[in-house]
């Protein structure tokens, strides 16, 4: 099975050693960026990229479970909002793109 799948604003891991499967939703824009990652299942790992329109891939993503956010756009109000829902998944997805990145 592939290790990395990618799209338009996102990218999916499998990491098989630990049989886990991850995504990140990542916009830039000039008004700032939007970072999402999430833990997410087999099942949604297999159907991302099947769909004609990106914006089915994201929605299918956001079924999963949220680890960390990231919200520093020019509209807010309090600059940069970073949350971290799931400590110790979102530092297995870090160590699952470490892996990826390393493996090429």
């Amino acid at each position: 099975m592939e290790t990395k799948k990618k799209g338009n604003n996102w990218t999916a891991y499998y990491n098989p050693e630990t049989n886990r499967y991850f995504a990140e939703i990542l916009y830039i824009s000039r008004e700032g960026m939007e970072d999402y990652n999430y833990e997410i299942t087999q099942e949604i790992y297999e159907k991302l990229g099947t769909f004609r329109d990106d914006s089915d891939n994201i929605e299918l993503i956001r079924t999963g479970d949220i680890t960390y956010s990231l919200e520093n756009t020019m509209y807010g109000t309090l600059g940069p909002e970073r949350l971290v829902w799931d400590e110790e998944a979102d530092e297995a997805m870090k160590e699952t793109i470490k892996k990826n990145e390393s493996d090429k």
